[in-house]
């Protein structure tokens, strides 16, 4: 991939973690770094703008200020090509036993990005976002996300619903989670491929996309709340998934031990 070709939109990014995570995973055209502050992490990026031919460029911190508007920029931008979504074709294959997640009209950025944090951190293999009503890849979303953006691949789509039929025809399952539902959260089996299909703020699931699951669970509230923000569900579910598969790998692993 050509670090200076950008047919694609720009996207301006911001912060350490977010701006590292970029370089030699996006066409960049230039970093820009504040001057007079150069932490070991700033340092980081500098050498590996050097190593590979990234532009580098030294301002007052009021540019950034004045370029970043409100955001936190922790010193350092880059001026970069958006992150393109991928086909949800390509994103099945890659992997033996998908673990996907799917959003229902997720509308806030924040809410995104951090759900993408997660399912990188819990070894998801891809996200599906529809089209209309939902967050997409953003550099608000980049920045929650601390980078995680980079490593987790995404698809948008038309129509959710008939996305998760095709997953449904690919023998992966489709499970929904929403607060009403009987069967726990934890009765569910995720080491077989499936997509954790969860609602939008405060509409949960919609209709369509709710008749489509295979199954649907809830995760169980002890206080006195009544729901869970929805990147706190995805956490909660994302990991319970990693863990049933670790459990599953493990036992896989002893079986082919004990054969050989």
């Amino acid at each position: 991939m050509s670090k200076r070709s950008f047919s694609s939109p720009q996207q301006t990014l911001y912060g350490i973690n977010t701006v590292r995570e970029a370089i030699g995973r996006r066409p960049i055209e230039y970093i820009l770094v504040a001057e007079g502050r150069r932490g070991s992490r700033i340092e980081e990026i500098i050498h590996a703008c050097r190593a590979q031919g990234i532009p580098l460029r030294f301002a007052p911190q009021q540019a950034l200020d004045r370029m970043a508007g409100a955001v936190h920029h922790q010193n350092v931008l880059a001026v970069c090509s958006a992150k393109g979504y991928e086909d949800m074709e390509s994103i099945i294959t890659s992997a033996e036993r998908p673990l996907l997640v799917a959003l229902d009209s997720v509308e806030d950025p924040a809410n995104l990005g951090s759900i993408v944090r997660t399912a990188v951190a819990a070894g998801a293999h891809g996200a599906i976002l529809p089209q209309r009503r939902a967050a997409g890849i953003s550099p608000t979303v980049a920045r929650v996300a601390s980078g995680a953006i980079e490593h987790l691949r995404i698809a948008r789509v038309t129509n959710l619903a008939r996305a998760l039929m095709e997953l449904k025809k690919r023998e992966i399952w489709v499970y929904g989670f929403e607060a009403q539902a009987e069967k726990s959260y934890l009765a569910l089996d995720y080491s077989l491929p499936c997509a954790l299909v969860l609602g939008g703020e405060g509409h949960g699931l919609r209709r369509l996309v709710r008749e489509t699951c295979d199954e649907l669970a809830h995760i169980p509230l002890y206080g006195p709340v009544e729901s869970l923000n929805v990147s706190v569900a995805a956490a909660i579910v994302l990991y319970e998934a990693a863990r049933q598969r670790s459990v599953d790998a493990a036992a896989s692993e002893i079986t082919r031990n004990a054969q050989e």
